[in-house]
């Protein structure tokens, strides 16, 4: 069982209401754990071969590309009510290429995939819940992609500040510039310009 306090317990079970029906709450809550997590602290490094998902309850992150000159690329910022993963290298029993960095102190609810696996298997509800979200993570990237082979560093920081709307006001400059594929001092021009 989950050893968290009641009000955390009746936060949590609010935040569910919005992505499944109530009476399969219990059980999603059954096979995980709530876990804190600081800012600059990892959920998965690169490298690590990833055995679980958790779903944000509080907090923000980041998907994270390391190069070998040890720049870094961010891959994607993911914020309250979604699930964090490394799938593609959890399915396949492989390391992650990326990491899973908190930007700010978190609270997330932690799932070992073998106990999610489990429910997949016997109730078929599981496989259409994770479809959804494997659904729209997938869609999230193909836009990101088509954003930013196909659109200049101002539209891209207009539609990041009108899509994650106060998002600039939580994560640092450089990583929204990283995010955006751009270099720090671009998007401070960008900045001044859209102010002035």
């Amino acid at each position: 069982m989950i050893n968290f306090d009641a009000s955390r317990n009746f936060t949590m079970k609010e935040q569910l209401k919005n992505i499944m029906p109530e009476n399969k709450i219990d059980k999603f809550l059954s096979i995980g754990r709530m876990k804190s997590i600081k800012a600059s602290e990892f959920f998965i490094r690169a490298g690590e071969v990833p055995y679980k998902i958790a779903y944000i309850n509080s907090g923000l992150y980041r998907y994270v590309y390391t190069n070998d000159k040890g720049e870094e690329f961010t891959k994607g910022i993911i914020a309250e009510n979604f699930f964090l993963s490394s799938y593609s290298a959890m399915i396949m029993g492989k390391p992650s290429y990326f990491s899973i960095e908190a930007l700010e102190d978190s609270q997330v609810f932690e799932i070992f995939w073998k106990d999610f696996s489990l429910l997949t298997e016997n109730d078929i509800f599981w496989t259409k819940f994770l479809l959804k979200f494997v659904e729209k993570g997938y869609m999230v990237k193909e836009k990101r992609e088509r954003d930013l082979l196909l659109l200049d560093a101002e539209t891209r920081y207009k539609n990041f500040i009108t899509e994650f709307p106060g998002m600039d006001q939580r994560v640092k400059q450089g990583i929204i510039a990283s995010y955006l594929g751009i270099k720090p001092e671009t998007l401070s021009r960008i900045r001044r310009k859209i102010v002035s």
